[in-house]
């Protein structure tokens, strides 16, 4: 037989039995043990070998068209789907929408094929990584809870830079609550805290990182930021008061699972409030439950024990005396305290020299609202202010903080007209009168 006959290594291989077997070195049984075929594949190969040469031993559909194979106008349709409505979509998410909104069928690795040849898709370079020690899972959902804020413009430039703040389980990788804030402050975290807490229960533990909302970090303790002597953010100390243990992470790949979750919803979460638009922290908010829901089912894992470890809070633990700002201040001589850069007057019916120099408790809830306490007494005080102080602003807060002053400055450069004098030997200074 004339021409190139290309065979893999197996054909290769079964050439020398078939030529052993002509020469009737072995029996057919025997050749097809080798062969790990039955006698009567052997009798047929048989055949084809003495008539058709090494090209009877080679498969026939080589080379032919799979009765599988995907129609290339559908194909085609589904390339022009997401040149269209899909263009940053990597192959994952935008196979996920061709199945759910245009009803296409078929697998992910043919879309993701198709995008790479038709350019809507670059694959990714294989980098060195650096590996790390990977950890297991916890066993019960709500023993320990990763958080994090992931400050990025979620809504594509359609509203302000804003953080979105996450909570999500060890153990099964599920979303536990999501809410759109300004910045990644005390105030924003206090309100997912108490969203999170109505909606699931007490976790154990916390695992977050070294931000100040979470950790002292400087080395005297009762600074401004904690207003006492225990070292404790009003975060921290609010978590100490619901019996949540803060744990703190020594890196990013420490608390992995939820710096994965950050990078998976700055993907598709974008794209989802683009395709619903949504514009606004406020139509964020009201739109992450349904979010969370369909995250969950694709990306949850059952935990290795069914317990659920969160823990209801108890009648006592009112959530608006704990996330909130307390600070303890001494009253003076004339029973007045400085807080905020305001002068708090006690006014009192009791004899003044009762609450000379006591400590009282500052209360400052979510809306700003100030309550002072006295022994579990609220106080009652009238307020004088002083000249407001420069806001201080960590690097997070930073550009919330200048924007906010851009907003509110109005005032114009005034140009200052200089008065022209003529030079001395100006024409006007040589005229005579």
């Amino acid at each position: 037989m004339k021409g190139t006959v290309t065979m893999s290594a197996k054909e290769v291989g079964r050439i020398d039995v078939f030529e052993r077997l002509m020469r009737k070195e072995i029996k057919q049984k025997h050749a097809g043990k080798l062969l790990h075929i039955s006698t009567r594949q052997i009798r047929t190969l048989l055949k084809r070998y003495k008539r058709e040469g090494a090209a009877g031993i080679i498969h026939k559909l080589r080379g032919t068209i799979g009765n599988r194979r995907i129609d290339e106008l559908i194909i085609k349709g589904a390339t022009d789907k997401v040149r269209n409505l899909y263009p940053d979509f990597s192959p994952t998410l935008a196979h996920e929408k061709l199945i759910e909104i245009h009803g296409f069928k078929f697998c992910r690795e043919t879309l993701r094929q198709a995008m790479i040849t038709e350019g809507l898709w670059l694959p990714k370079k294989k980098k060195k990584l650096n590996l790390h020690q990977l950890r297991k899972r916890r066993d019960c959902l709500g023993e320990l809870v990763q958080a994090d804020g992931s400050p990025h413009d979620w809504f594509e430039g359609r509203n302000p830079y804003c953080t979105l703040l996450v909570f999500i389980d060890d153990a099964t990788g599920k979303l536990l609550w999501l809410e759109f804030a300004p910045s990644e402050s005390t105030a924003s975290y206090f309100l997912a805290m108490s969203h999170y807490l109505k909606r699931n229960g007490k976790p154990l533990a916390l695992y977050v990182d070294r931000h100040g909302v979470f950790r002292v970090n400087t080395t005297k303790a009762g600074t401004a930021g904690t207003g006492d002597s225990n070292g404790l953010t009003q975060f921290g100390r609010a978590m100490n008061e619901l019996s949540i243990e803060i744990i703190y992470a020594n890196s990013a790949e420490a608390k992995g699972r939820v710096e994965k979750a950050n990078e998976t919803l700055q993907d598709r979460l974008v794209k989802e409030m683009r395709l619903k638009r949504i514009n606004t922290m406020e139509e964020g908010n009201r739109y992450l439950p349904e979010f969370m829901d369909i995250y969950n089912r694709k990306f949850a894992v059952t935990p290795t024990s069914p317990v659920n470890m969160h823990r209801q809070l108890l009648p006592a633990e009112n959530l608006d005396n704990i996330l909130c700002h307390k600070y303890i201040r001494i009253l003076s001589k004339q029973l007045s305290l400085s807080y905020g850069n305001i002068i708090y007057q006690i006014q009192t019916e009791r004899p003044t020299y009762a609450m000379r120099y006591a400590p009282v408790t500052v209360i400052e809830d979510m809306e700003g609202n100030i309550t002072i306490y006295y022994k579990q007494q609220k106080l009652e005080y009238a307020v004088f202010h002083r000249q407001p102080k420069s806001e201080i602003a960590d690097s997070k807060q930073l550009n919330l903080a200048i924007d906010a002053i851009v907003r509110g400055c109005n005032v114009q450069a005034k140009v200052v007209k200089v008065p022209w004098i003529p030079p001395v030997d100006h024409p006007w200074r040589q005229w005579q009168i």
